[in-house]
């Protein structure tokens, strides 16, 4: 006769899920930290971070306790945004190219993040090669898939890489420098332009 005990079993080690709250906590302080980012540099005060995401200045230190880990997991948060980003922008935009020009937009945000990721990892160089090889992962498809609509629309030429487009994007938005009478965001829609097939009936 068999028994109808249940068999014990040994204790899980793995971690539990965080609570779906503390998720989304962390990520409206991410997308603060993004914001503060872009309009401050990654230099910003942490205390204009805190209140960006309307939380205290502990709870921010709690998250993410030195700036590069601040600093990694903004990137990472911008990276897996523009990487989601571009199959929403393909259907809601009107056509391939104005998604592109979108995402183009959030590709700039993400920049600036991006430009301040060396110096804030200048000590961990395998960790910063470790990022740039998931940016590489997550953006050049999602640019692919935004080129590869835009030419199959007669949109744009095709014989632009999505890696090659990626980093002339980076290069003018890294080539302004502290100049403020520098737009990098109007020099990449010259860029895009660029790209662009002439109207034959024009």
């Amino acid at each position: 006769m068999t028994s109808s005990r249940p068999v014990p079993t040994e204790p899980s080690s793995a971690p539990r899920p965080r609570r779906v709250d503390a998720r989304r906590n962390e990520r409206a302080l991410l997308d603060a930290a993004a914001a503060v980012f872009v309009a401050s540099g990654v230099d910003a005060p942490v205390r204009a971070i805190a209140e960006a995401a309307g939380v205290g200045m502990g709870t921010v230190y709690r998250h993410f306790p030195t700036r590069a880990d601040l600093v990694v997991a903004v990137y990472r948060h911008q990276v897996e945004a523009c990487a989601q980003a571009a199959p929403v922008l393909l259907r809601e935009r009107q056509t391939p190219y104005a998604a592109l020009l979108a995402w183009a937009d959030l590709f700039v945000d993400f920049l600036v993040t991006k430009h301040g990721l060396a110096a804030a990892m200048r000590d961990d160089r395998p960790g910063f090669e470790a990022l740039h090889a998931f940016f590489l992962e997550r953006l050049v498809p999602a640019c692919d898939a935004l080129l590869d609509a835009a030419r199959a629309a007669g949109q744009v030429r095709g014989d632009v890489p999505a890696a090659g487009l990626l980093r002339g994007i980076g290069n003018l938005c890294a080539s302004g420098g502290a100049d403020p009478a520098y737009d990098a965001r109007a020099m990449v829609r010259l860029l895009l332009a660029g790209l662009t097939v002439p109207d034959p009936a024009a």
